[in-house]
């Protein structure tokens, strides 16, 4: 009897056999890598518009600000609404934002800045739009399929509306 349990111990134990785990990670590796989702990440610098408690400049500054509102788009000029921009069938009019801020800057070709400010219950992607509108525009040329991109503003600052 003991010596059948002496032989137990002494039997070598089978070598671990990993090729079906070999086969799923050849299938599973190139399935992952081709189904992945490879995103690009921009970041953008952006600043807090300047509290009025601060000193007034000597001169005075045209300030440029696109307040985002439920009901539409208004352009500012720091003190009084130059343009309102309605929304169109429930989505802002991002058209006529491209050509009133086209017109200001034909006005001042040497601002670079200007101030966005949102109410508090507008979506982060109308907030993204609005940004790319403001920095610049897309200008289509009649009878050709040029496009020609110009620099409005590419400094911005966002705030909360008033």
């Amino acid at each position: 009897m003991r010596r059948k349990h002496y032989k137990k111990r002494r039997a070598e134990t089978p070598p671990l056999d990993v090729t079906t785990f070999l086969n799923l990670m050849v299938v599973l590796i190139p399935f992952l890598l081709i189904s992945a989702v490879f995103s690009r990440v921009t970041i953008m610098e952006l600043s807090v518009p300047t509290s009025a408690a601060q000193a007034a400049p000597r001169t005075p500054n045209f300030a440029i600000e696109v307040i985002v509102r439920e009901a539409g788009l208004e352009i500012a000029n720091g003190q009084s609404v130059e343009a309102a921009i309605p929304k169109k069938d429930g989505n802002y009019d991002m058209q006529m934002l491209h050509e009133v801020l086209t017109r200001l800057k034909a006005l001042y070709p040497e601002k670079e800045d200007a101030t966005i400010l949102m109410e508090p219950k507008i979506e982060y992607d109308y907030l993204i739009r609005i940004m790319d509108a403001v920095r610049g525009a897309e200008i289509h040329t009649e009878g050709s399929e040029e496009v020609q991109k110009i620099v409005l503003f590419p400094k911005i600052s966002i705030g909360d509306a008033p």
